[in-house]
Order: structure tokens, then sequence, then C-alpha cells
């Protein structure tokens, strides 16, 4: 992990431990209210590891807390319409397999999160497959993605879709030397 990475998962961990601190809840309760085993939560409260966005949502969705205010510690602030330029979309370093940009990250009270993906080109599989309450989307715009949903493979081509119950173990890579782009909705 770089410096900054570090340094970014330290913030979040501070904000997550702030919700649950003005919940007034025990640590291994706030961890059991997002479907956590009490020693992983403590590593991402304490900024020990990479969170990922699906724990994020969850906490998002359970405690009624913006993703933005979470990762940035900004509050969005637009109700009407929320326009985002090219190459605009607020950064968000989780993983070095993938790079966010979050879309709709200045609109307030979203009934789903927005993300321009792009997973890089790599030379293994991902290691941890991810689950997370709810429905995902994914759009391919450039590239091959390789999706792996409950253990059956898919690969998907520019202007392939899929959509998903996030509940079971999911994954997704590039397929080949270039990277994948993709438009990710998580409901």
């Amino acid at each position: 992990m770089t410096q900054q990475t570090t340094e970014t998962l330290k913030q979040i961990g501070t904000r997550i431990k702030a919700i649950r601190e003005i919940s007034d809840l025990p640590t291994a309760e706030f961890a059991r209210s997002i479907n956590l085993d009490t020693e992983m939560y403590l590593k991402y409260e304490n900024g020990e590891a990479d969170i990922p966005i699906s724990v994020l949502s969850a906490i998002s969705t359970q405690y009624k807390v913006e993703m933005t205010a979470l990762l940035t510690g900004g509050e969005p602030r637009l109700t009407r319409i929320n326009v985002v330029r090219r190459g605009k979309g607020l950064n968000i370093e989780r993983r070095k397999e993938y790079k966010y940009q979050d879309l709709a990250f200045n609109f307030i009270n979203k009934k789903a999160e927005f993300f321009l993906v792009t997973a890089e080109a790599a030379k293994e599989p991902p290691k941890h497959a991810y689950s997370h309450s709810g429905q995902e989307f994914n759009y391919i715009l450039e590239g091959k993605l390789k999706v792996v949903f409950d253990g059956k493979e898919y690969i998907l081509e520019e202007g392939d879709s899929v959509y998903f119950d996030s509940g079971y173990n999911h994954t997704m890579s590039a397929v080949g030397d270039k990277p994948a782009k993709f438009i990710a909705v998580v409901l």
C-alpha cells in the first residue's frame, strides 16, 4: 500500500469510528450490524486493512450516512441535479487492481452508488471474492472483463452488461494485457 492509501484508510477508519461512537454502540455490536466479525471490523476502523466498497455501502445504508462523507469527510450538497464532467468524478483509491471514480458524489440521498471503474490488467486473478447486500449492475465500456459470480465465470466485452444479486461472492478482473473500463451501479 502506498503512503497516501494508508493515510486515506486511516481517515476513513476515523470517520467510521465516529459513526460507531455517535451511535453509542460497542465495537462487536456495530460490526455485527454490518455483517462483519469484530476482528475484521477493527482492522477497518484502525486503518489497517483496505475497506471494500461493500462495507462502506453497508455502513452508509445502515447508519444513514452518505458514502461521500465516509470517503472524503465532506458532505454532498446537491438535491436536484449533479453534473460530473469527463474525468472529474471523485477518485477513490481502494485497491491497486481497481480505480474508482464516484460519478454522483455530490448528490444527497442517492438511491444507488454510481462509479466509473477501471480494472487494471493483472497477471493473477483477484485474491478475494466480495459480497455485499443489494444488487449491482455493470456495463462494459472498454476492454474485456472476467466476472466470476458464485463460482461461474463470464467474459464480458464492450457493450455487454451484467446485473446480479451482490450478496453472492463475485470478482472482476480485466482479461488480456489492457485494462477494462465499466460503469458500476451499486443498489
